[in-house]
């Protein structure tokens, strides 16, 4: 079935700088694929009709909320005229993974997708996600192409060596065989994104290593949905010995926090780019 609504969840943290830009991006296609859509162009998308973007501020210092409340998008909805409509909602800092959930949570549309706010995955990409969510339960996004080619190679080496590292733990203990785990482009249905998202205990960037787990855990059928991707500079994650002793940490918690969090269901249908599914 075609979903009908979608929100799409941007979570930001002193984001001031590269906000503006983005989201001038993603109205901009959103928009564009509007008029496609009412002239009856092709290559429109297949996006539901009713769309909205969840700005989820994680506490920043910078003047980021105000950016964002000042665009024509987030006029109040008794005013507005030209859909989509754009909300910003604050919530104490706590993390990339603190602020997803909120938003997740938050969210109450037929589909919620959660993205980078830079934009690091184009916003065209959106339909492939939620087509995706026409006969699964969870879409992830992945930077690995159909052919073997991984858009990560534009990452700095230190980067590209720490996310091997980080890969070889994660699928030994935590999430099998997927291959991109942090692709910041994942997509559930509502039902699974509230079901997930209120299970969820981790806080750091490992959020989206116990949000597969416990998906296939928990029986939903998930697709792997190969994305267009750039590195956007500007991340704020620093490595440190500190933040490598919290991931392994949280990669080694996890199986064991949701141990008794399993539910009878049908096995998880094997990982695949979607059009092999």
């Amino acid at each position: 079935m075609t979903p009908s609504s979608l929100t799409l969840v941007l979570p930001a943290y002193n984001e001031a700088a590269r906000i503006e830009p983005a989201l001038d991006e993603l109205f901009g296609y959103l928009r564009r694929r509007g008029e496609a859509a009412r002239d009856g162009a092709p290559g429109a998308g297949h996006l539901p009709d009713r769309i909205e973007v969840l700005v989820v501020d994680d506490g920043s210092t910078d003047g980021t909320v105000d950016l964002v409340r000042a665009r024509p998008e987030a006029a109040d909805a008794a005013f507005a005229t030209d859909p989509p409509m754009l909300q910003v909602i604050t919530v104490p800092h706590g993390g990339k993974g603190a602020a997803v959930r909120a938003g997740m949570l938050h969210a109450t549309t037929d589909v919620i997708v959660f993205a980078d706010a830079d934009m690091a995955t184009p916003p065209d990409m959106l339909p492939l996600i939620v087509e995706a969510l026409a006969d699964h339960d969870v879409a992830l996004g992945s930077r690995i192409q159909p052919d073997g080619s991984d858009m990560r190679e534009s990452q700095p080496v230190y980067r590209r060596l720490l996310g091997k590292a980080f890969h070889v733990l994660a699928s030994v203990w935590v999430v099998g065989p997927v291959e991109d785990t942090q692709c910041g482009f994942k997509g559930f249905t509502r039902d699974a994104a509230h079901d997930l998202f209120a299970r969820q205990k981790v806080q750091s960037i490992v959020f989206d290593v116990e949000l597969i787990y416990l998906a296939r855990h928990r029986g939903y059928k998930l697709a792997v949905v190969p994305v267009r991707w750039s590195d956007r500079r500007g991340s704020r994650m620093r490595a440190s010995a500190r933040l490598a002793v919290r991931v392994a940490w949280d990669l080694f918690r996890i199986p064991l926090i949701h141990r008794a969090r399993r539910r009878p269901a049908k096995p998880s249908a094997p990982l695949g780019p979607t059009p092999a599914d």
